[in-house]
């Protein structure tokens, strides 16, 4: 189970710098977290969900967590605009004793955002070839 208080480094900024999250509110199957000391015109969120589908060996695991996060308008300041980032998780959890698969996915998802392959070292600063396509929206 996730903490109440998401601390000690388990978010980062761009620059590497701990953002702190507290739990808001869990419901059911999701857990709403706010950004420590956030504006309240500005929200800054973590959600994390999960939806089990399907039985027996068809049974299945969606697991998602998603930020949202409100700034002014840097064209605008009388404008607020919110960004998402998203990432879904789909486990065939009925067909499978072990998570490597998973982890295996988890790895390379990790990589392709963090790291420019010529090192070992993530890195926050979105230099990876799969948050270059993202934010330029290259393929």
């Amino acid at each position: 189970m996730l903490a109440n208080t998401l601390t000690t480094n388990e978010v980062k900024d761009r620059n590497g710098n701990e953002v702190e999250f507290q739990r808001l509110f869990t419901n059911n199957r999701q857990t709403v977290f706010s950004k420590v000391g956030e504006v309240p015109s500005l929200p800054f969120r973590l959600t994390v969900q999960h939806q089990e589908i399907g039985q027996g060996l068809k049974a299945r695991r969606r697991s998602n967590f998603r930020f949202d996060k409100t700034v002014a308008s840097d064209i605008d300041s009388t404008v607020n605009v919110t960004g998402t980032f998203s990432v879904v998780l789909d486990s065939p959890v009925g067909a499978l004793n072990s998570d490597v698969l998973m982890r295996d996915l988890v790895a390379a998802g990790m990589s392709f955002l963090s790291t420019t392959g010529a090192g070992t070292t993530v890195l926050f600063d979105c230099s990876g070839s799969g948050a270059a396509a993202l934010l330029s929206g290259s393929l």
